[in-house]
C-alpha cells in the first residue's frame, strides 16, 4: 500500500477525460518493455478514463493517478526493467487508483490513450525518456575501410515491445522474426566492403513510425530498409513482396511538410524547406521525392531478384503502398514482406536462423547489386565497385556424397560451405539442400 503522497504534487500531464463513474473498473494488467533509450509501462484497463501523471524527487519516481479504477487483489506486478527499478499501486481517496513507479535516474514521461484492436484492450501508455536526453542510433562496429565513406544501410525490424505485429498458428509473433533478419542482414551488410549498417532497434521494444524514419536521417542513411511478415486470413498466401511508396502516400507527406515547412528541421536534398515560397518549396520538395521513389523502385527491383532464390516471389515486380516509414522525402526506402507467418510452411520456416540468414543474405546481395551500379560519388563504392555475383548454386544432396566432396565438386572450402548452411553441421541427409557460395 501507498500512502504520504497527498502533500507534494506537481502535476506534469492531466488529461480531462470524463466518465460516468458506475462502480470502480479495473486494471487488468501491467507490463513493461524496454529499449536502449526508452522505457515503455503499458496499463492495461477494463475501460478508459482519465489518468493524471507527475514527478517526485529524492527518490525519482513517477506517479499515474487513475479515475475510479482499482486494481485486483493478489495480481502480480512487473518486475522492474530499463529505467523502472519498482512498480507500486496502492488504492488512494476519491475512488482513485496510484501507480508509483520508482525509477532509477531522472526521466520525461509521456503519457496516451489507446483504443482497443484485435489483440489488446484499452491501454494507457506511458513512455518515459531519460530527462533532457537526445535519442542516439544503434550502429554496429564500424571497419575503417579508407578515407572515403561507406554507405550506409537503415536496418529497421518492424512492430516491437507490446506491438507483436502478425502472429503465426504456431505462436510464432512477427516482431521476433523480423528482428532475427534484422540482425543477420546487418551482420551480412557488415561483412561487404564499403558498407555499414545501422539498426533502428536492437531489441524488443516500441519504436514509432517516424523515430524509425528519423533515426536513419541521423545516421545519414543512404538506405532505409524495413523488414516484416506478411498475414492474411487465407493460410495458403505465401511469398515475399517488396514495396516502395506510392504516389498517394507520397502527395500526403508533401503537403504535411509543407504545412509545417516554417517549422521543419528536415533538410530536402541539402535545401531547408524553411522561409521558402510555396510553390518553391513544392518543387524542390517533388523532385527529392520522386528520385528517392525512383531510387526505391530499383533497389526493390534487385532484391526480388536475389530473393527469388532463396523464397517464392508473390509478386514479381515492385508493389507500391502508403505505408508511412517509406515517406522521407530524402532517402530511398523499401519495405520486405519476407514471407507470410499465417502460412504453416512459411511460419515454420521463418523461425528457422537457417532461413533467415538466407534471407538476409539475398537481400544484401540485392542491395549490393544496387550500389555496385549507383554508388554515391563519394563512397567507397564508388572507388572500389565489388564484382558481380551470381544467384547462389542449390545442391541437393543425393546418396552417398558427402560435405567434404559437395565441397570439391563446387570448388568452395568446407569452412565456407557449413558457414552458408549453419544447420548442416557435420551430418546431411539426403534430399536435404545445400547453398553452394560463389566463388
Amino acid at each position: 500500500m501507498i500512502s504520504g503522497f497527498d502533500r507534494v504534487v506537481i502535476p506534469l500531464i492531466f488529461l480531462g477525460l470524463h466518465f460516468e463513474a458506475v462502480g470502480a473498473h479495473e486494471v487488468e494488467g501491467l507490463r513493461l518493455w524496454s529499449g536502449p533509450e526508452s522505457t515503455r509501462v503499458v496499463v492495461d484497463l477494463s475501460s478508459p478514463t482519465s489518468h493524471r501523471i507527475f514527478k517526485l524527487d529524492n527518490p525519482f519516481r513517477v506517479v499515474i493517478d487513475l479515475t475510479d479504477m482499482t486494481f485486483p487483489q493478489g495480481a502480480d506486478l512487473p518486475e522492474g526493467r530499463g529505467f523502472v527499478a519498482r512498480v507500486r499501486t496502492g488504492a488512494q481517496p476519491r475512488g482513485l487508483l496510484r501507480v508509483v513507479l520508482d525509477v532509477n535516474q531522472p526521466v520525461d514521461p509521456q503519457s496516451f490513450l489507446l483504443e482497443p484492436n484485435d489483440i489488446y484492450g484499452h491501454r494507457l501508455v506511458v513512455d518515459l525518456s531519460p530527462a533532457g536526453g537526445a535519442p542516439t542510433v544503434k550502429r554496429t562496429p564500424m571497419v575503417d575501410r579508407g578515407s572515403r565513406r561507406p554507405v550506409v544501410i537503415a536496418i529497421d525490424a518492424g512492430h516491437g515491445g507490446d506491438d507483436p505485429g502478425a502472429t503465426g498458428t504456431r505462436g510464432v509473433r512477427e516482431k521476433d522474426v523480423v528482428l532475427g533478419i534484422a540482425r543477420k542482414l546487418a551482420e551480412e551488410v557488415e561483412l561487404q566492403n564499403g558498407m555499414r549498417s545501422v539498426l533502428t532497434r536492437d531489441g524488443d521494444y516500441y519504436l514509432p513510425l517516424r523515430e524509425r524514419m528519423d533515426r536513419a536521417r541521423e545516421a545519414q542513411a543512404d538506405l532505409f530498409v524495413s523488414i516484416h511478415a506478411d498475414a492474411y486470413r487465407n493460410a495458403s498466401a505465401k511469398g515475399a513482396t517488396v514495396y516502395v511508396l506510392s504516389d498517394r502516400g507520397a502527395a500526403d507527406e508533401a503537403a504535411l511538410r509543407l504545412a509545417d515547412r516554417e517549422n521543419a528541421s528536415d533538410l530536402v536534398g541539402g535545401v531547408s524547406l524553411a522561409g521558402r515560397d510555396q510553390l518553391l518549396a513544392r518543387v524542390l520538395l517533388d523532385l527529392s521525392q520522386n528520385a528517392a521513389i525512383s531510387a526505391s523502385s530499383t533497389v526493390g527491383e534487385r532484391v526480388i531478384e536475389r530473393l527469388d532464390s532463396v523464397a517464392t516471389i508473390r509478386k514479381s515486380r515492385v508493389q507500391r503502398a502508403p505505408f508511412l516509414v517509406l515517406k522521407s522525402p530524402d532517402i530511398p526506402s523499401i519495405l520486405i514482406e519476407t514471407a507470410y507467418i499465417s502460412n504453416p510452411k512459411e511460419e515454420s520456416a521463418l523461425r528457422t536462423s537457417g532461413y533467415q540468414r538466407s534471407l538476409a543474405r539475398a537481400i544484401r546481395d540485392g542491395l549490393v547489386d544496387y550500389f555496385r551500379d549507383n554508388p554515391p560519388p563519394d563512397s567507397y563504392l564508388a572507388a572500389h565497385p565489388p564484382p558481380a555475383q551470381r544467384n547462389p548454386i542449390h545442391h541437393v544432396i543425393s546418396r552417398g556424397e558427402t560435405l567434404s566432396e559437395i565441397a570439391q565438386h563446387y570448388n568452395v572450402t568446407l569452412s565456407a560451405l557449413k558457414r552458408f548452411n549453419p544447420r548442416a553441421g557435420d551430418t546431411i541427409r539426403i534430399g536435404q539442400v545445400l547453398t553452394i557460395p560463389n566463388t
